[in-house]
């Protein structure tokens, strides 16, 4: 993404739920009960808030990096480049990473995640500091660091139903928080970022991601309990294990790449899974080769430099946050495609035409919240989506799945985005990026499998038929 059905929010039939969120069983609340509430809603808050500590870290990362490289006398080419090989490895890490994510557990598997990510970017103040740190090494460094990203914001959003569950939140409302706390995690990030790299150097910013990485991981293994991979091949399976340990030697253990293929053979069947991949994927595309490679550098260029840049991505941000915010009260009510499609046109259109205007800085500004406040609705959408159409012991692998794909343009937009810089310049390059992002958000209103966002079937079951 052990939730709530969004149908039966609708409708008021289910007796087990009472206005779409599970329901308590009756009688009085004993000592007991209240503790396990608390405590099953402190585990859901540190879920959240490890996952936007990290996204902070990754933040600050996607601001230092492009400086780094500028300072070096780098060129829009090697931006790019380096862009790319911080986002290539999630397509690697995503399809591979969710079948270790199933498997060695998803709590650990975060962890771990956020332990390698920070070790790797410590090493880079550390080299840059002492023996030196070369173009190579800097990408390098930065493709081991981005490998586990995806099975870590994986395993996160894995976790959420059967915490979001025993908390008693609505599922649209918990995948929203998270959606927020990344958004949350922009806002403090870019600024914290935009102030570190104008004051201290892109270097010395750092350490400061590297603190996020140890901080998410100390959450999360303190506050998160402990869950197992599910059994493949179970009838029922499960994430309710009491450890994360794994039997290797189970017998009814299906080969990695059988677990692969089982993924991937749910996401190519599922029509509104292969429409939802290929327009996310061409978006991403764009999205990459506007904010990884045209931002920093119309930031650099004609904006001032790295504070300009920090207000633009804390506005783009902090509206997304308040869009994010504002979409949780509504969600269960709003048609998803329309929704979908006005906010997704919005999110990326308005303020790339601002940029291939020249428009002023203020102008810039209230494009993007505009940008922010449209964007705040999507990953809600998508993710309950998801949530609702895969099978739970499936969901590591799909999840991955449905990330690699969905993130395979953007290694190459990022890297075009430094080509298209040098070439045909920044007004061009964000005019096409317009354009074309406005033209491919608006394919959901041709209907078809489209149709299958709209709330229908129990979560976690098999998809429903296509309906044309």
């Amino acid at each position: 993404m052990s939730e709530s059905t969004p149908a039966e929010e609708a409708r008021g039939t289910d007796s087990a739920t009472r206005g779409g969120r599970p329901a308590r069983p009756r009688g009085g609340r004993t000592g007991h009960t209240v503790r396990t509430e608390r405590t099953d809603r402190v585990a859901l808050s540190s879920l959240v808030a490890a996952h936007a500590i990290s996204q902070t870290g990754n933040v600050v990362t996607a601001f230092a990096v492009p400086f780094y490289v500028l300072g070096l006398g780098g060129s829009g080419a090697e931006v790019g480049l380096a862009a790319a090989f911080a986002t290539a490895p999630v397509i690697i890490g995503g399809p591979l990473g969710g079948v270790v994510v199933d498997r060695v557990g998803h709590r650990r598997a975060a962890i771990v995640a956020d332990l390698v990510s920070g070790a790797s970017v410590l090493a880079m103040p550390v080299l840059a500091l002492t023996v030196g740190l070369p173009f190579w090494a800097l990408l390098a460094l930065v493709f081991v660091g981005g490998l586990l990203d995806s099975p870590g914001q994986t395993a996160r959003r894995v976790m959420l139903p059967a915490l979001t569950e025993r908390a008693g939140v609505r599922i649209e409302r918990s995948v929203g928080l998270l959606d927020g706390s990344e958004r949350f995690a922009k806002l403090i990030g870019a600024s914290i970022a935009g102030l570190l790299v104008a004051a201290v150097g892109p270097v010395a910013s750092l350490f400061v991601n590297a603190a996020t990485f140890a901080v998410s991981a100390a959450l999360t293994g303190a506050l998160v309990p402990a869950s197992g991979p599910a059994r493949t091949g179970s009838p029922n399976p499960r994430d309710d294990h009491p450890t994360d340990a794994t039997d290797a030697t189970e017998p009814t253990r299906a080969s990695y790449r059988s677990d692969l293929v089982e993924g991937a053979r749910f996401v190519v069947r599922d029509p509104l899974m292969r429409l939802i991949v290929a327009l996310v994927l061409t978006t991403n595309l764009l999205d990459a080769a506007r904010g990884s490679t045209l931002l920093p550098l119309y930031a650099n260029d004609r904006l001032g430099g790295a504070a300009a840049l920090g207000l633009l991505v804390a506005t783009m941000g902090g509206c997304a946050l308040a869009g994010n915010v504002a979409f949780g009260f509504v969600a269960h009510r709003v048609p998803r495609r329309l929704t979908f499609v006005a906010c997704f046109t919005l999110a990326g259109g308005p303020s790339s035409l601002a940029f291939a205007l020249g428009a002023p800085l203020p102008v810039l500004v209230a494009a993007t919240a505009l940008s922010g406040l449209a964007a705040g609705a999507l990953n809600p959408i998508l993710g309950t989506v998801q949530l609702e159409r895969t099978p739970e012991h499936l969901r590591g692998r799909v999840f991955g799945l449905v990330t690699a794909g969905a993130w395979a343009g953007i290694p190459a937009g990022a890297l075009l985005g430094g080509v298209a810089a040098d070439t045909i310049g920044l007004t061009v390059a964000f005019g096409i990026v317009a354009v074309v992002y406005t033209t491919v958000t608006l394919a959901p209103l041709t209907g078809g499998h489209w149709r299958l966002m709209e709330r229908r079937g129990p979560p976690g079951g098999r998809p429903p038929a296509p309906s044309l």
